[in-house]
């Protein structure tokens, strides 16, 4: 919304010296968001000049110059550049007469661009000066022509008076942004008001400034017919008609309209027009007018039969839906209530007769047709947020008086009025709810002041107070809203920014400081965390979300995003893949991103999303809250992590080194040490990922995830390098596994025994299982045990690998010897044998 100051200066007063800056601050300061200042750049000397005569001198390129003589002061007197009253001006144009009042920009004029003036020879004269169009003088895009002020209505204007004053270019406009439950902003009226809540200055209602003359019932006929109310509220509730008759709809829109028009961002087009546009600014109230001629019949508002059509002023024919709202006559439809009138009565150049129309519309009903027709508007804007019902009689009746006033016209007595509105209702407001809610101390006396200030009604006689809020408030329905609005007057700053405390046990949780601890721990590790979107196509849950290849249950989002991918994830390995190939597309091959993150695991037969909103008065309930949460898909944290590229560049004298399986067990350690949970890791299988070099995790024998190299279909499909390492694991499940406190070993101070262990075992048996049983038959002395080495080749029987694995032994109260170490090693190696066969290689 754009606030001409000098029109916000007609209802409320300004301080001297009050600049556009002060006013953005002091409406920011009462909650309205500032845009921008809007003002014409431009300085002078700029004056009404007068021509005198002029030559038309025919150029050598085809152009046509007149060479004119312009009295710029009056006779005698010195010009305003301190010239001659009389200067020598070349124009190009040739659309003004001897005598006609003009522009004229003076030398030492600036003009939008900027675009300095300075006397200058051309076409062989010496131009003192420029006759100004209305765009170098910024009023518009009009530039066929020079501006004569007689189409203004100026032609009497006093040879060598400021122009920049006779044309409004000396007004500025601040610009700000209107949130959707503060429609009454989007007016001059709501904006003094407000700007009169931040600075104290006495405010003047405008809806109570006009004079209206007497008006009489009996006015033109109209009626409300409206048979599909949507939510059980009728399409229009008020509805005024006022009619003024011989209208001259030639006569130009003043300047001082015209330029309040154009400060406020809106285009003039004809006087009528104009004025109901002005009242719409001015007063907030939408209003519309129709050619009285072309009117077939009373008017009717009723919703739309199947199958009609509108013509708007736009010239679209379109077509209608049942649950627009219409304005319609006995030719049927004549426009769009609250959205945009009908081509058939439109005011035009024939037009004498005027009805006006000022009505109160259903905002949801508005918003739906505007946007069901693509078709925003200054009206709807307005009428979607809602508008005041007790100013569409005012409006109307401000309308006609400047009709009589600027085209001539003289209004009927008789006018139109219904009025169904239904008035606000009263809110109890406790004695001492501010105060809690606003978060500082907030007095009954400045409670009830401040509410009164914005126009409520307040009924102070209980303890607890009985609060009506004022028409122009529709966004005000319940305490909070209240509480809001104190808060507002007395002033933001009055909030103390204190930074509140955990009251004790109610910190993160364990599971929290778990969850932290893997981010921070993979971060430092060198990946990069990401958040990527959790829909996804149902190929994509079953490539990665089902493992043993069956189709997996998914959550079908009702209204997705894009049809292409309606499901909620099951995994968190597509939407990473997502962000892998988006950032090697810009160029960025070398990466490793991960995400912590839940996915969407339904029970099989199961299906979710019928469920009971609780009632928003008060705390739920347990039992609303486990019927909430029996309504929702298991929702498991996992933390994922793809790998791809170089883990290492090539730097001088040292090869890349490519990422890979091991960079994701690596990582798979980093999630094992931040939890203090032993992750066990062996060969496995998934059909997303390369045979051979894929590891399933697991916790104490239960799968948690896999990780490994994915098949290079895959990669290739997301638009990846054929070799992409990736992870994936269920971190709920580590976090229950995870010790509560972790003892830390004592530093030893007695000498290892190291010694190896080559075992020979058939090449199907993992290594890591020859690995555990190892350590466990070793017993407590074996401090750490490493697979050094896996030998498949000669000296071995078909079929067969060695195992080479490095142990370390050590006891806490003793030095241990050969013998001891070499018993340990042997008891490993007989359980592995036990087990699986092993053998010591000799």
């Amino acid at each position: 919304m754009r606030i001409p100051l000098s029109w916000l200066a007609e209802f409320v007063e300004f301080a001297p010296g009050t600049t556009p800056e002060d006013v953005h601050a002091a409406l920011v300061r009462v909650g309205l968001e500032e845009e921008d200042i809007h003002r014409v750049e431009l300085s002078g000397p700029i004056v009404v000049g007068e021509v005198l005569d002029f030559v038309e001198e025919p150029q050598k390129n085809g152009k046509t110059i007149r060479w004119c003589q312009v009295r710029v002061a009056p006779e005698g007197e010195t010009a305003a550049d301190g010239g001659e009253s009389v200067h020598g001006i070349v124009c190009g144009a040739g659309n003004f007469l001897v005598g006609d009042k003009v522009v004229v920009t003076l030398p030492g004029a600036v003009l939008p661009g900027p675009f300095p003036i300075a006397a200058r020879k051309t076409y062989g004269h010496v131009s003192d000066g420029m006759i100004a169009s209305s765009r170098e003088l910024g009023l518009g895009d009009e530039h066929d022509g020079i501006l004569r002020l007689v189409e203004l209505g100026l032609g009497d204007a006093e040879v060598g008076s400021d122009a920049i004053a006779l044309l409004g270019l000396d007004d500025s406009a601040v610009e700000i942004n209107v949130t959707p439950d503060r429609g009454y902003a989007f007016s001059i009226r709501g904006v003094a008001r407000e700007y009169a809540h931040a600075t104290g200055a006495a405010f003047t209602d405008p809806a109570e400034a006009f004079s209206r003359p007497p008006a009489r019932e009996g006015g033109y006929p109209v009626s409300i017919q409206d048979s599909a109310p949507i939510r059980g509220r009728a399409g229009a509730s008020v509805f005024v008609a006022r009619t003024v008759r011989g209208v001259d709809v030639s006569k130009p829109t003043p300047m001082w309209m015209s330029s309040r028009l154009r400060l406020a961002g809106i285009r003039s087009i004809s006087l009528p027009v104009d004025i109901t546009n002005y009242v719409m600014l001015e007063l907030g109230q939408p209003i519309h007018g129709y050619d009285l001629g072309a009117l077939r019949g009373g008017i009717v508002v009723r919703r739309a039969a199947p199958g009609e059509h509108l013509t708007t002023l736009d010239g679209q024919n379109r077509a209608l839906d049942p649950e627009d709202l219409l304005i319609t006559d006995d030719s049927g439809p004549i426009g769009l209530a609250g959205v945009m009138g009908g081509a058939s009565t439109e005011i035009g150049s024939t037009t004498t007769d005027v009805l006006i129309e000022a009505a109160r519309f259903d905002p949801v009903s508005i918003a739906r047709t505007a946007r069901r027709h693509k078709l925003p508007s200054e009206a709807s804007k307005r009428f979607e947020r809602g508008v005041d019902p007790n100013v569409a009689s005012n409006a109307a009746d401000r309308v006609a008086e400047l009709l009589v006033e600027l085209a001539g016209g003289r209004v009927d007595e008789e006018t139109t009025a219904i009025d169904d509105a239904e008035q606000p209702s009263s809110i109890s407001l406790p004695d001492g709810y501010v105060s809690r809610i606003v978060g500082f101390e907030a007095e009954r006396d400045e409670t009830i002041a401040a509410l009164r200030e914005i126009g409520c009604t307040v009924d102070d006689s209980e303890p607890d107070l009985s609060v009506v809020a004022p028409s122009w408030r529709p966004d005000i329905t319940e305490r909070a809203d209240l509480a809001e609005e104190v808060a507002r007057i007395l002033g933001y700053d009055r909030i103390p920014a204190v930074l509140p405390v955990a009251p004790p046990g109610r910190g993160l949780t364990p599971a929290q400081v778990i969850r932290r601890r893997v981010a921070d721990a993979l971060a430092a590790w060198g990946a990069t965390e990401v958040l990527a979107y959790p829909f996804v196509a149902a190929e994509q849950n079953a490539l990665f979300g089902a493992p043993d290849g069956d189709t997996p249950e998914s959550v079908r989002v009702a209204n997705p995003l894009d049809a292409t991918v309606p499901f909620l994830r099951t995994s968190l390995l597509p939407g990473l893949l997502a962000v892998a190939s988006r950032n090697t597309s810009r160029g960025l091959t070398d990466l490793t991103v991960f995400e912590a993150g839940t996915v969407f695991r339904p029970a099989r037969g199961r299906s979710y999303g019928q469920r009971v909103l609780p009632s928003a008065v008060g705390r739920p309930s347990a039992e609303e809250l486990a019927k909430l949460q029996d309504g929702i898909p298991p929702q498991p944290r996992h933390v994922g992590v793809v790998s791809l590229g170089n883990r290492l560049p090539k730097r001088a004298g040292e090869p890349a080194v490519p990422a890979g399986l091991a960079d994701v067990l690596a990582a798979v350690r980093v999630i094992a040490l931040a939890t203090g949970v032993r992750i066990d890791v062996a060969q496995g299988r998934h059909h997303a990922f390369h045979p051979g070099r894929t590891a399933v995790l697991s916790v104490g024998g239960a799968l948690i995830g896999y990780a490994g190299e994915l098949l290079p279909a895959v990669a290739l499909d997301a638009d990846l390098p054929r070799t992409v390492a990736a992870l994936e694991l269920d971190l709920d499940a580590v976090i229950a596994a995870a010790p509560t406190t972790i003892d830390a070993s004592p530093i030893a101070v007695m000498p290892a025994a190291t010694q190896d262990l080559s075992l020979v075992v058939e090449q199907r048996v993992a290594a890591a299982a020859v690995l555990a049983a190892v350590r466990e038959g070793a017993g407590d002395l074996l401090e750490d045990i490493r697979l050094v080495d896996d030998y498949r080749g000669a000296g071995l029987e078909e079929g067969t690998k060695s195992l080479t694995f490095a142990l370390r032994f050590r006891s806490n109260d003793h030095t241990l010897t050969a013998a001891e170490a070499s018993e340990a090693k042997l008891a490993g190696a007989a359980l592995a044998g036990s087990r699986f066969g092993a053998t010591i290689r000799e």
